[in-house]
């Protein structure tokens, strides 16, 4: 009986340690069949291969068609981590021409799912991207020995000229941050993005969409064809073309002459908005900015002290200067503040309770057009203590300035313009809150004088200093300044298409065009008349800590016009120094295709006068 009762026992015992077991490899397995992401992507990787197909990136042409940014082979070195082992890494390293440290910190980042979200052990993963036909012509006859290694078919931008580089940007691996603000999953680790410049702009256009070839492979992991003979495959489609308003004979002319100095050049065509030409100094080769070697470049560039990677011409906020009283003029007109005929004293400047801006000597009194003609300081100053000192007009300074502002925005002015570039700035415009907080509301005319000649607080991009020259062009309206002309099979964005009105009516541009054309005959911008053309133009002298700003703004011709223009150079003295004849040159050479043999040597003269800036720390 106790035999029975114990072998009893010791069926349960047995058969609750038989459940118990099933149990658990029930439990396993269930973990690793629907619990287990890895257990997923092993399984499927055994069965398929999904190998994907890149879309060849858009081309960028310039305004005449020539080709400025296209694609030439390359390759990426893949790697199935759980494939590769047992390779000789001595003999991989050889071959490709790196160190075995940097091979250990590759397999090592590749592995750290922090820098690689998308790391899985059965699919191909980034080892070395952007070799040149000539590394993989190496690697290539030598692949059979390195197992889990394969190598993708992929493209490397070419950059046809040496010039444009802030413009036209570059391509890079994508980073982390650009994983994490992709809204559409199109990226991956290894993948390639716009980085600056119109190939970040317009990423989305130039990408394409990418394809999918699904392969089988049998238990060995040897590809057995494509599953279904492809039906289920899906080819890449290529990224559109774009077709730039630039004018890269402009562009590189812009280029030289700025060569040696910091500044930027603006070109704009009045009649559509688009940018001919966006210079910016000091620059570097775009072509040393793909493959391989760009996070090294890259670095290079940011460390220099010239900061050849901003771009000046919408990110560096200047005094305008002189290039400003256009607009006060035109305000002042449209206030009733001046008429064309008032004129005020100048006794080399403006002279005031106490107060003094100094001007150079010119006939005095003074009206409008000549004013604008020889940039008389004064003249622009008395305008300004008339506006903010009116209480008729106005029931407090802070309501003056107010209505001021509401201008110069109309004209572009304070706030980004919606260029189609990465990095605008701003520039700024005060307002009433500003002084009030400066000032604690103790302020007048008489304490921000100097708005009046764009200096003081006043500052403004070199894309908006043109962009108000375009205006003027235009009679007082203008489109928001563009790089792309169209894009391939689409629609350019509508906003670049529609006119913006500034608040002045457009009979008072005649007037400052006709103070423009005096200034080109007979005033400060007389290196910038050209035979059968008629130039506009307006120098700008803006004070500095060091030496003193050289701007100038213009467009050509007068009533046809086919080009706007800012010249900007940091240090560069008078607005006549260096912003005028550069100014010239850069309408000379659009308008007519090119250089005369004189001017051809005026601008290797400038090319050469560079501008020393070791005094700055």
């Amino acid at each position: 009986m106790a035999k029975d009762i114990q072998f009893g026992n010791r069926k349960y015992v047995i058969g609750g340690a038989a459940v118990f077991i099933i149990v658990v490899y029930l439990i396993r397995l269930f973990t690793l069949q629907v619990m287990s992401d890895d257990y997923k992507k092993n399984a499927d990787s055994n069965a398929f291969l999904k190998k994907i197909q890149y879309p060849s990136r858009g081309l960028i042409m310039d305004r005449r068609g020539k080709l400025l940014v296209y694609n030439e082979p390359s390759y990426n070195i893949m790697v199935i981590m759980k494939e590769q082992q047992g390779v000789d890494t001595l003999d991989f390293c050889r071959t490709i021409g790196i160190t075995e440290e940097e091979y250990v910190q590759r397999m090592a980042e590749i592995k750290d799912r922090r820098k690689n979200p998308g790391y899985s052990r059965y699919t191909p993963q980034l080892f070395l991207g952007q070799i040149s036909p000539e590394e993989f012509s190496v690697f290539r006859e030598k692949l059979f020995r390195f197992k889990g290694f394969s190598v993708e078919n992929r493209s490397i931008r070419h950059y046809a000229f040496g010039v444009g580089a802030h413009v036209l940007g570059d391509v890079g691996e994508v980073s982390q941050k650009d994983l994490d603000e992709d809204e559409d999953d199109f990226y991956e680790g290894g993948d390639y993005i716009g980085k600056l410049g119109v190939e970040r702009s317009y990423e989305k256009q130039l990408r394409g969409e990418k394809g999918m070839q699904i392969l089988l492979r049998d238990v060995h992991g040897r590809i057995q064809g494509r599953y279904q003979n492809g039906q289920y495959d899906r080819a890449p489609v290529p990224g559109r073309n774009l077709t730039l308003g630039l004018d890269i004979d402009l562009q590189a002319l812009a280029e030289r002459l700025l060569e040696g100095k910091r500044g930027a050049i603006v070109a704009i065509e009045p009649s559509t908005g688009e940018v001919l030409c966006m210079a910016s100094s000091p620059t570097y080769d775009p072509r040393g900015m793909v493959g391989r070697l760009r996070g090294k470049n890259h670095k290079k560039l940011s460390r220099q002290s010239g900061k050849p990677l901003l771009n000046r011409a919408i990110m560096g906020q200047y005094p305008p200067g002189s290039t400003f009283k256009p607009t006060q003029a035109l305000l002042g007109l449209e206030e009733g503040i001046i008429t064309p005929t008032l004129s005020f004293p100048c006794h080399h400047g403006f002279n005031y309770k106490g107060l003094h801006v100094g001007c150079h000597g010119h006939s005095s009194p003074i009206a409008l057009v000549p004013a604008l003609g020889t940039s008389c300081n004064s003249y622009f100053c008395w305008e300004l203590y008339r506006m903010f000192s009116n209480r008729r007009k106005y029931a407090s300074v802070q309501e003056a300035i107010t209505r001021w502002k509401d201008y110069l925005v109309s004209m572009g002015y304070g706030y980004r313009l919606g260029i189609d570039l990465p990095g605008e700035r701003r520039g700024m415009i005060p307002n009433a809150d500003y002084y009030d907080k400066a000032y604690r509301k103790r302020w007048n005319g008489l304490t921000v004088i100097s708005i009046a000649i764009g200096q003081g607080e006043v500052t403004a991009t070199p894309l908006q200093i043109a962009n108000l020259a375009a205006t003027i062009a235009n009679r007082g309206y203008y489109y928001i300044p563009h790089v792309v002309r169209s894009v391939q099979g689409a629609q350019l964005d509508s906003a670049y298409l529609e006119r913006h009105y500034t608040m002045v009516s457009p009979r008072y541009y005649n007037y400052v065009v006709a103070g423009m054309r005096r200034a080109v005959l007979a005033g400060t911008c007389r290196g910038a008349n050209l035979p059968d053309v008629e130039v506009c133009g307006k120098t700008g002298t803006a004070e500095n800590r060091g030496h003193d700003h050289s701007a100038f703004m213009g467009f050509a011709p007068m009533n046809d016009p086919r080009i706007a223009v800012c010249v900007y150079v940091e240090n560069g003295g008078f607005g006549a120094e260096f912003g005028v004849p550069l100014g010239a040159l850069i309408i000379e050479q659009y308008l007519n295709g090119r250089l005369s043999p004189e001017s051809e040597k005026k601008a290797t003269h400038y090319q050469q006068h560079h501008i020393s800036y070791e005094y700055e720390s």
